[in-house]
């Protein structure tokens, strides 16, 4: 991010007005959001493979859906809803 502003300053001081100012600090709070959710999602994953590791009964395969894409986990969860009830 620093390097982009870098060059922009370098490149076209001119157009560095107060909206540029804001894009750039929208960029930046944009890349503190998505870090602490990917932190959080992180944290959320390896709570549950402690407890999948812990709770005996827990079938293994469950702890590899993070590594399939979002649709198979979708049509797991549907199978899954419908086969128990």
């Amino acid at each position: 991010m620093l390097c982009y502003v870098v060059a922009w300053l370098v490149f076209s001081f001119d157009t560095l007005d107060w909206h540029a100012v804001a894009t750039i600090a929208t960029w930046i709070m944009t890349l503190f959001i998505q870090r602490a959710e990917h932190r959080d999602t992180q944290a959320i994953h390896a709570k549950l493979d402690e407890l999948l590791k812990a709770e005996g009964r827990a079938r293994t395969e469950l702890a590899k859906l993070d590594g399939k894409e979002p649709e198979a986990i979708e049509e797991h969860r549907f199978e899954e809803r419908r086969s128990n009830s």
